[in-house]
């Protein structure tokens, strides 16, 4: 026993010297419980809401109000047209629409059931499902308020719903969930690949030999970069092809904006694998890093799974930086919905300035370490 506890107290000594094992221990998983502690979130509020009210009757003001002040929509915009509608549902300004047609007080006053609209962005089928429960019930509950309002003379709901869903009428999750694969596989094999594809050589002893070489980093960058950027491409398209005969996954959009919108997004994960690889000098130190930034943001902060809107501010500030939350907007936008690049625009810029970000400083990294 004495053994042991010299043992013991030989590796707390080394543990308390160790500063990075240390972090780990204790950093670590509070950040961890912190962060998706509060991200994790399945309850779907605060959903974009854009409402056409054609009537802008009392009854039709009392629909629009029970939305808002139910705590799940928020107005998003106000629309006039369906020209308004596809701009605000193709762009993500809002994932619900409440049009509210004309006559609509005038046969709720009759006691005629008066029918309204309700279409919802179905690319996320849970989220459709849920939000077209809400809708449902507000409306009900709007109609027994107009009831007893009438005294009880009509005892037909004088509201009635017409769900509609876009983009996924079947509401199959597998329209939401492979999209969401093809980026969590793209961001990690991209990643993984370039780390430790340099942590190798590190390894192996070569690296000395191309600090030596007369070849300066920025091409030697792009020398490492465009191999793998070729092959994750063809890999990436494998994968969709390969989606669309196996899960009928739906192409309504351009190939050419897709193809530009994966390469966008390969070349950020790309560099962040070379970010990584002059960070550590393991393949296992690489791995374990590239989980931490590749692997669970892209997972749990990129709107895969959990919705970003429902997350508290801060953690949805922190999503700004994963790649992932981009790609997966103009991944399902150009495959479900058949918009153009006009509509993805800002997201692909945004993927393009991570790519420069990270290039710049894994260049600016490996040039120190080959100085």
């Amino acid at each position: 026993m004495r053994k042991a506890i010299a043992v013991g107290k030989k590796e707390f000594r080394q543990i308390v010297r160790d500063r990075r094992t240390l972090m780990i221990l204790l950093f670590i998983p509070v950040f961890f419980l912190l962060l998706y502690g509060y991200a994790l979130n399945f309850d779907i509020k605060h959903v974009a809401l854009a409402v056409e009210d054609r009537d802008n009757s009392v009854e039709s003001r009392a629909v629009v109000s029970a939305f808002l002040n139910s705590g799940y929509f928020d107005m998003a915009a106000t629309i006039r047209s369906s020209r308004d509608l596809e701009r605000v549902m193709d762009g993500n300004v809002a994932r619900a629409a409440l049009i509210i047609p004309e006559n609509t007080g005038r046969l709720v006053r009759r006691g005629q059931p008066a029918p309204v609209q309700v279409v919802i962005n179905g690319d996320n089928a849970n989220t459709a499902a849920t939000v077209m429960g809400y809708a449902m019930t507000i409306v009900r509950s709007v109609s027994t308020s107009l009831i007893v309002e009438q005294r009880g003379l009509h005892l037909v709901p004088p509201i009635d719903i017409e769900p509609r869903i876009w983009f996924n009428p079947e509401l199959r999750s597998t329209l939401f969930l492979v999209p969401g694969l093809i980026g969590f596989i793209g961001m990690i094999t991209g990643t993984i690949s370039t780390a430790l594809s340099v942590v190798r050589e590190k390894e192996r002893g070569t690296w000395e030999q191309v600090r030596m070489a007369p070849i300066n980093t920025v091409s030697y960058v792009v020398g490492k970069t465009l191999p793998y950027l070729g092959i994750s491409l063809l890999s990436s398209m494998g994968i969709i092809v390969a989606a669309m005969w196996l899960f009928e996954l739906p192409m309504r959009g351009s190939w050419g904006s897709l193809l530009l919108a994966a390469g966008l997004f390969l070349l950020g994960a790309l560099g962040t694998g070379l970010l990584v690889s002059t960070i550590a000098d393991t393949q296992l130190v690489a791995f374990q890093v590239t989980l931490i930034l590749a692997f669970l943001p892209t997972f749990l902060l990129s709107g895969f799974i959990f919705p970003i809107q429902n997350m508290p501010r801060p953690i949805q500030l922190v999503t700004y930086i994963v790649p992932a939350r981009y790609f997966l907007v103009a991944l399902r936008g150009i495959v479900l919905k058949g918009v153009g690049l006009g509509t993805v625009w800002g997201h692909l810029a945004a993927l393009a300035g991570y790519a420069t970000v990270v290039l710049g400083l894994a260049s600016v990294r490996l040039a120190r370490e080959r100085g």
